[in-house]
């Protein structure tokens, strides 16, 4: 019975103790705290639910006296907390700690104690600003560090000494200006590291080499303008790569070619140019491609993504000047599904460019200032099976029949096939300002049925080809212009001029340098008279270097009986004689050329002149010559005709014996009497008098 009655009390004690334990555990809680059972994600994505006590947003200065044993996740973000006196060692089932948005200034005065057990650790928006050696050491199981928006400005190189199990680490937004690949020699199993928004002034060779098994960097918000080409050796198992909001001008291709597993790249918001031939080349692995938000995109080059035979999509969308994809941008990407090309400033997306990608199935191109001519006609010929993404926003907005129509409901038969090239105003700016010595890039590209072509003509009025290159000057095949070491002298307008069969198009730049601009020239045009005739009239000019077409054109002044009559003929600029026919005689015309001047703009000047009278007597006296000639011509030939006869009729009859017995000088002998045309006038009054003593011997 005293058994029974110790054993009883014994399991009351325990019970009266558990209840105790457990009402001091949801006092402490209900006092500071909250605290449950919460959903947690492990560092590797596992799922699991843990205890939680949430001291976030308290205004805390310090740590709660004491806290659940159970704990396992401990979140104390947005207090005041400056330092951790005591330690956390006592809870062994710990695996996060957040103490960001806090007012820590040393990772000393985190004084959290040993904890092997913790996979996470939060620091950042505090004050931080040193990391010293083995600044982590007491963490070795750690694996998600996140120390960014702090004030770090120096790491020692051990400072990660311990750290072997880390897999992620931020250290963006502080205020480092260098990346040393020693802070990473003891991280080899980091897959994450981000390091952006830090004013580092430039990316080393190898500077990430350790990291043989990182899977993502992201270097965002660095103001880099480049990198060298070996900064990313030694990244073996790259996958994912960010530039994002940084200041390349130019794909920083040699350095992405050598990062072979590369899956995903990311260039959105960089004032890069143009995607220019070989760019994005031979990237055996890339999957998606990002080129988003790029204030100074204006060309998407001809082959300038190749040999991509994974990439499935590619992004391109919210670029305001981007007004071109060369119709062989892309090739030899056999995978790509989804082309993403909306809000940017594209009039048209050609055929051939959908063509060459035999696997694609969706399109955007939706808020663009589509052009509804030849070069789109194919979206509406239903040859292709592609899904436009948002076609309520697919709007022509030119040429002005189309203005304000879905794109879609244009039917294929009401476009012409042929059409007239287009610069798209965005592609060119109206005015630049340089300083003397630099360099300057202009960017001119048109679709057109022909094919167009393309040339600039700089203020002087010299025309520069593709492919021509002077000391200032080189112009590339797609239309890109540039100016080398640019000087005052070269200051003034510049015009690019695109033009097929169909006809032209033409857009100017003006560069002022160091705030000089020329002042335009009142250039005039000087129209000579060369010659006048009854039915024409020779005139001829000399056209300015810059001009880009002539027109011709010449009416009659009223006069009685003569309706008046307007004629206009366009001459190519080249062309400084031009010969107006099929005037009338005597009939007073006005003379006008009309020159477009690419720097001057339009010139125009006429002249007053009269035809001749036409000269009857002349022309009479002429026609007598003729008929003089013409007469003569045939009489030989009557003549020589004459003379063949008499010799065959000689042969055949018997007065050839009688002939042929009277002396040699009387008569011409045989067939050679008029043995030459040059001797026909000499022999004609021989055979003349022959043929009168024929007669009389017949008589």
């Amino acid at each position: 019975m005293k058994e029974t009655l110790l054993v009883v009390c014994l399991l009351a004690g325990l019970t009266w103790n558990g209840s105790v334990q457990s009402s001091e555990r949801t006092l402490a809680c209900l006092k500071l705290c909250k605290c449950g059972i919460r959903p947690w994600f492990s560092p590797s994505s596992l799922y699991m639910e843990a205890p939680t006590v949430d001291c976030n947003d308290l205004g805390l200065l310090s740590l709660p006296e004491k806290l659940p044993l159970d704990t396992q996740v401990l979140l104390l973000q947005s207090n005041n907390i400056a330092k951790i006196e005591k330690t956390l060692d006592y809870l062994v089932n710990l695996t996060e700690v957040d103490v960001s948005q806090n007012n820590v200034t040393r990772l000393s005065d985190l004084n959290v104690g040993h904890l092997p057990q913790l996979l996470s650790l939060h620091m950042e928006e505090n004050r931080i600003s040193t990391l010293h050696d083995n600044s982590f050491s007491h963490l070795p199981n750690l694996q998600e560090l996140y120390v960014n928006h702090n004030l770090l400005s120096l790491i020692s190189d051990g400072a990660f000494q311990g750290l072997g199990n880390l897999l992620r680490l931020h250290l963006n937004s502080n205020q480092l200006r260098v990346i040393r690949p020693e802070w990473f020699n003891a991280l080899n199993q980091l897959e994450i590291l981000m390091i952006g928004e830090n004013p580092i002034a430039q990316i080393q060779d190898m500077n990430f080499k350790p990291l043989s098994n990182l899977l993502s960097l992201v270097l965002a918000r660095m103001n880099l303008t480049e990198i060298p080409d070996n900064a990313l050796v030694g990244l073996n198992n790259l996958e994912s790569i960010s530039f994002y909001d940084n200041k390349f001008a130019k794909v920083p291709q040699s350095a992405l070619r050598k990062v072979q597993s590369l899956k995903f790249l990311d260039l959105n918001k960089n004032p890069i140019e143009r995607i220019r031939r070989g760019d994005f080349v031979d990237m055996i692995h890339m999957k998606e491609l990002g080129i988003n938000s790029m204030p100074e995109l204006v060309s998407i080059d001809g082959f300038a993504v190749t040999n991509l035979p994974e990439l499935t999509k590619i992004e391109a969308t919210n670029n305001p000047r981007l007004s071109y994809i060369h119709p062989n941008a892309f090739y030899k990407l056999p995978r790509l599904e989804t082309l993403m090309l909306n809000s940017n400033a594209l009039s048209a997306l050609h055929r051939v460019t959908v063509e060459s990608l035999p696997s694609l199935r969706e399109v955007s191109l939706h808020s663009n200032p589509i052009y509804c001519d030849c070069v789109v006609r194919w979206i509406n010929m239903n040859k292709t099976k592609i899904r436009f993404m948002e076609p309520e926003a697919l709007l022509c907005t030119g040429p002005p029949e189309f203005e304000g129509r879905h794109v879609r409901h244009v039917h294929f038969r009401e476009m012409m096939d042929t059409c007239l090239p287009v610069i798209a105003p965005e592609s060119l700016p109206d005015r630049v300002s340089v300083a003397s010595g630099r360099s300057v890039s202009f960017h001119c590209r048109a679709f057109a049925e022909p094919d167009p072509e393309i040339y600039w003509v700089t203020p002087s009025g010299e025309k520069i080809l593709p492919r021509m290159a002077t000391s200032k000057y080189f112009m590339h095949p797609e239309g890109t212009f540039d100016i080398y070491d640019i000087s005052e002298n070269e200051a003034g307008q510049y015009t690019c001029v695109v033009h097929n069969l169909i006809g032209a198009d033409t857009r100017s730049v003006s560069v002022v340098v160091n705030g000089f601009y020329p002042e335009p020239s009142n250039g005039s045009l000087h129209v000579q008279i060369v010659a006048v005739r009854p039915n024409s009239v020779k005139i001829s000019w000399i056209p300015p270097k810059s001009s880009f077409v002539s027109n011709i054109m010449w009416s009659t002044t009223t006069v009685s009986n003569h309706p008046s009559l307007r004629f206009t003929a366009r001459v190519p600029s080249d062309v400084r004689v031009f010969n107006l026919t099929h005037l009338h005689p005597m009939m007073r015309y006005e003379v006008c050329v009309e020159i477009t001047d690419l720097q001057k703009g339009h010139l125009k000047t006429c002249v007053n002149v009269s035809t001749t009278e036409e000269a009857v007597a002349e022309a009479k006296s002429d026609r007598s010559g003729v008929v003089v000639i013409n007469s003569i011509g045939l009489l030989l030939v009557v003549s020589a005709v004459t003379c063949s006869l008499i010799y065959m009729s000689l042969r055949r009859d018997s007065i050839y014996t009688k002939l042929s017995d009277q002396p040699a000088t009387e008569t011409p002998q045989g067939p050679n009497a008029c043995p030459s045309p040059a001797l026909t006038q000499r022999c004609r009054p021989e055979m003349n008098a022959t043929a009168v003593d024929l007669t009389n011997t017949t008589n």
